[in-house]
């Protein structure tokens, strides 16, 4: 039992080991990856309105990449970079206001497909999320306070 927990505990500290070379030796690529689109408010511009670029992780907590505000007329565009081992799992969040009374925001994550995920500093194939209607309800939206 005790030679068992050693063994464990030693393969362990191996991994350790090795994942702080790999990030040492600078393996993780670089991943680009870059959102744009429009946010409506009853038919209206959403202007202001803060939209997060994450890189989804099921362990640990989301990677925050970017993040930015609609412009007057609603128009967004964000990117940046991820440097992972493993390809990312890229996905925005919009916190909003509209038609709604309640504390907190209304949170709305919508996840951007694996292929416009680009190696290098830059995202050179943008995710078009279209024009986005906040005043309806979208699956799995939730509250954030501390956004």
């Amino acid at each position: 039992m005790a030679t068992s927990m050693i063994v464990s505990a030693s393969i362990f500290f191996v991994f350790l080991l090795l994942l702080q070379s790999a990030q040492q030796a600078s393996i993780r690529p670089t991943q680009s990856i870059g959102v744009r689109g429009r946010l409506t408010c009853k038919g209206k511009p959403a202007a202001n309105v803060l939209v997060k670029l994450y890189d989804h992780d099921t362990f640990t907590k989301d990677d925050k990449i970017a993040s930015g505000r609609s412009d007057g007329s609603g128009n967004f565009m964000i990117s940046g970079q991820a440097h992972e081992v493993t390809r990312i799992t890229p996905k925005f969040n919009i916190y909003h206001d509209c038609d709604d009374w309640k504390p907190c925001q209304r949170k709305v994550s919508i996840y951007i497909p694996k292929s416009y995920i680009s190696s290098g500093n830059s995202a050179r194939n943008v995710y078009d999320a279209g024009s986005l209607e906040l005043s309806g309800k979208f699956p799995g939206e939730s509250r954030d306070c501390l956004h």
